[in-house]
């Protein structure tokens, strides 16, 4: 077997082990982060259980760390209180990134993860199996319910040789993107092995592993091995390594091969991270924007490189030049070692421990200008800047351009040396900012900003449909729900979801979210149409929550992303495949449509018969189990849940 298979097979609970076929699979920790987890700890809190069931879970306070009004800290004292409350432990502001975090204190090999983050896959540069899911997957998780995944297809990527000067893990995964793409890879896993591993440490690993997500993909993951052992024992967790590698003879269902040797720097162009062009091929490009951070290139590692590079040297006087460490290890570590000091030397502005610009969180770029980040994505719009221009690239690659004012490709000049960095031999540790549980259960803390799950009503025996939004492909769940000045709103349905689609708004007509709620007052029903790859980017489930309360029952695309369709079925929106782009075209030319006897076709087989007002009969097509469409028709997974625990 195969790393994946062994995990898998180890943690089985039901189902069966054919590609394709949905497993249930028990899950040993989960993580949230505050934006997504203070639904996730309401949902929790309405599942009526008195504490979590899991090996551990963490509650993670680093996306809306920035103030402005109570909400986000009305959300921080929710969850120090709830997350008391029910066994779990709390990483506070300031202590770091979840990723980051979990991997350093957390992290085990072997082990199932689930987090209410699509970057939670970071875990797999431990050799866990790492799983982004929405919030009330998590929440059910944490109940002890097991995790339904379909069971991959396993697509191994043999790596050999080792990576060159000025080439970095960012790279690797990079070149992956440039050959996989962002669409087509669901119900895959993607697994690292071959001679070219044992040159990657666990950082450099868990860069690779974290960006994997852009991929579409379930998890990304490596063995675990020598050099997982040595970065356990360096973080004083040694006792938590296991050994974990391939068989011999283990099989994959495709294998792509990369010579760590010749790949060169590359960068994701926006609007998209597969969008991949050389250095050599944008060098010379003006740059007034740097960033390092994220939880993608914000490790020890990362930063002492950075450091490394900028020793002696000043930023160039057009570039604001930010660096953000991913944890609070990371920065008391760049402190006592003295690269903190050569970052403020050379002119840098040092951001707090926290996703901050990462998810449009303050810090967009001048219009018409180019900003370079160690981020994962650059989806147009996501830095808070309208047709923004974001280059992804290495923490290398981005000192470089901090340093020259532009784009340079680092291997053609010869002033500056590739430094030789290591990983340290002992990290330090010091988790005081991780708060357990207290003996005595406290009160939950509740504020005016913190609402209710909204409910949903079961899926109705006619659908009459009014196409709210006529969409193309990769959008988005950036696009479905604004991040960045909109994340307070997220523990207020109500409020949050005046802002679905808010990017496609026209000034001085109707916004989404007016039309559909007229639609749902006129007894119709909402539907959303769109292309290829629908729902890329965040697990953020109040893409889902906040059309649900809006009316929506129906989304219909040419396909669909792993989490963002469980999240569709978790709250009782049916997701149909549209089989064709020419009905597609159909759909578009219409307005309206109508499903008759619902319940009994999806009971019956897979295809749905949709007539539209123009007198268009067209099939689509849904690929839910049996499961899903109990949990569809019932108007969503809690409804079910509170009727088959009654």
């Amino acid at each position: 077997m195969n790393v994946t298979e062994k995990i898998l097979s180890e943690h089985f609970v039901s189902g069966e082990k054919t590609p394709g076929a949905p497993v249930a699979i028990k899950i040993d920790q989960t993580l949230t982060q505050d934006a997504t987890g203070t639904m996730a700890y309401l949902e929790f809190e309405a599942l009526g259980k008195e504490k979590v069931e899991t090996e551990l879970s963490v509650s993670y306070i680093d996306h809306n760390t920035a103030q402005m009004g109570p909400n986000n800290m009305n959300d921080h004292l929710y969850l120090r209180s709830v997350t008391g409350r029910f066994g779990i432990k709390c990483s506070l502001p300031g202590n770091g990134i979840c990723h980051q975090v979990h991997m350093e204190r957390f992290g085990k090999p072997g082990k199932t993860l689930l987090g209410s983050d699509s970057h939670t896959p970071t875990g797999g540069g431990l050799g866990m199996l790492a799983m982004g899911a929405g919030g009330l997957d998590v929440a059910l998780a944490m109940a002890g319910k097991p995790f339904t995944i379909k069971w991959p297809k396993v697509i191994g990527v043999k790596l050999t040789g080792s990576l060159p000067e000025w080439v970095a893990a960012k790279d690797v995964i990079l070149k992956l993107l440039s050959i996989l793409t962002t669409k087509g890879n669901v119900g895959c896993v993607v697994e690292y092995f071959g001679p070219g591993v044992a040159s990657l440490s666990v950082p450099q690993r868990a860069t690779i592993t974290n960006m994997g997500a852009e991929l579409g993909v379930t998890t990304s993951l490596f063995p675990s091995d020598d050099r997982t052992k040595e970065f356990l024992e360096a973080q004083g967790r040694g006792k938590d390594f296991k050994e974990l590698l391939p068989d011999m003879n283990a099989s994959y269902d495709r294998v792509i091969e990369i010579d760590l040797s010749t790949l060169e720097p590359l960068a994701a162009m926006s609007p998209s991270p597969d969008n991949i062009k050389k250095i050599s091929e944008v060098e010379g490009t003006k740059v007034h924007q740097v960033i390092i951070g994220s939880c993608t290139n914000s490790s020890y590692r990362d930063l002492t490189l950075a450091a490394a590079l900028l020793r002696g040297r000043r930023v160039h006087p057009d570039v604001s030049f930010l660096v953000a460490p991913g944890s609070r290890q990371v920065l008391q570590m760049i402190d006592r070692d003295g690269s903190l000091s050569t970052f403020i030397t050379a002119g840098a502005r040092i951001l707090e421990s926290a996703c901050g610009p990462c998810i449009g969180q303050g810090l967009s770029p001048a219009e018409g200008t180019v900003s370079v980040r160690t981020f994962n994505r650059n989806f147009s719009g996501r830095t808070g800047t309208p047709n923004d221009t974001v280059f992804l690239t290495s923490p290398e690659t981005a000192v470089m351009a901090a340093i020259c004012g532009e784009i340079v490709d680092p291997r053609k000049q010869d002033v500056i040396k590739y430094p030789k960095v290591e990983e340290p031999e002992r990290y330090d540790v010091d988790d005081w900012l991780i708060v357990p549980p207290p003996r005595r259960k406290p009160e939950i803390f509740r504020a005016s900003t913190i609402g209710r799950p909204p409910e949903n009503e079961p899926l109705p025996e006619n659908i009459k449909g009014e196409i709210l939004i006529k969409l193309g492909d990769k959008i988005t769940t950036d696009h479905i729900m604004p991040a960045g000045a909109f994340l307070k709103f997220r523990s207020n349905i109500p409020k949050y979801a005046e802002f679905v689609f808010n990017c496609f708004s026209e000034e001085g007509k109707p916004t989404f979210a007016q039309r559909a709620l007229n639609a749902k007052a006129e007894g119709r029903h909402g539907v959303i149409l769109a292309g290829l790859s629908y729902g890329q980017g965040s697990s953020r489930e109040h893409a889902a929550i906040c059309p649900m309360y809006l009316g929506v029952k129906v989304v219909m695309a040419l396909s669909f992303e792993r989490i963002h369709t469980a999240n569709l079925i978790n709250f009782g929106i049916l997701p149909l495949v549209i089989g064709s782009p020419e009905d597609k075209e159909k759909l578009e030319k219409a307005e309206s449509l109508e499903i008759k006897g619902l319940p009994e076709q999806l009971k019956k087989s897979s295809a749905i018969e949709v007539l539209t007002d123009k007198g268009e009969k067209i099939t689509l097509s849904h690929a839910l189990t049996e499961r899903e469409v109990e949990i569809v028709l019932a108007g969503g997974i809690m409804n079910l849940f509170k009727k088959t625990e009654q």
